[in-house]
């Protein structure tokens, strides 16, 4: 997932930050630090998990509750504001404005739906952990959709979903069979994906348009 990400965005955020370019929107540059301070956190509990010390992983936990619904906060804000600010310096027209605004807010309604869920099963282990690994993939569309390289869009959404088709390998392998958490959220993320189809036709303009003029 952190691999992901990072290729996803190096074009785009992370070679100009190397290169010295801070030229971003203020917003913009929270909720890339946010969303990377997301994966360390991620990263952190799982490190404490795997090495028995359970209780600080709840403890870091409580905090990272808080966090992730910061997460879901920044997405919100900056699922609007893009497009906005795309709009304002003239590279978008309101049509893709439209279509990017449905693609972000559906991003932040998969990670609230799994992320909550998680929240929810926190005294449930098993379905704990790999529902925060749902949840967490459906943030990397975002990634997955910069990586022009990555086609067609079968491939596309191979790339997006490997760490749960790689989870899902390792469940039948260790269990015999593949955990409920992870066909569900698969299934999940799947169908939310879906709203691509429809993002720039008549199915969603009209009322992406109306949404985009509450903020112009």
């Amino acid at each position: 997932m952190t691999a992901i990400m990072v290729v996803g965005f190096w074009p785009s955020y992370f070679a100009r930050l190397l290169r010295g370019d801070v030229a971003r929107p203020l917003v913009v540059q929270l909720h890339g630090i946010v969303f990377v301070g997301w994966m360390v956190l991620l990263l952190t509990q799982v490190l404490l998990a795997a090495s028995g010390r359970v209780r600080t992983h709840r403890r870091v936990g409580s905090f990272g509750i808080a966090y992730g619904w910061l997460v879901l906060a920044m997405g919100l804000l900056v699922g609007v504001a893009a497009p906005i600010l795309h709009l304002k310096a003239g590279d978008w027209n309101e049509d893709r404005a439209a279509a990017f605004l449905l693609t972000t807010l559906g991003d932040m309604v998969l990670w609230g739906v799994f992320f909550g869920a998680a929240v929810f099963y926190r005294p449930r282990p098993e379905i704990h952990k790999r529902l925060m690994l749902v949840a967490t993939v459906g943030l990397l569309f975002a990634a997955v959709g910069r990586m022009r390289f990555v086609s067609p869009i079968p491939v596309m959404l191979l790339v997006w979903l490997s760490p749960l088709i790689v989870a899902m390998v390792y469940d039948w392998k260790t269990r015999g069979r593949v955990h409920p958490a992870y066909i569900i959220g698969t299934a999940g993320l799947f169908v939310g994906a879906l709203r691509e189809l429809v993002a720039e036709t008549n199915v969603w303009l009209p009322l992406g348009h109306r949404l985009l003029a509450l903020f112009v």
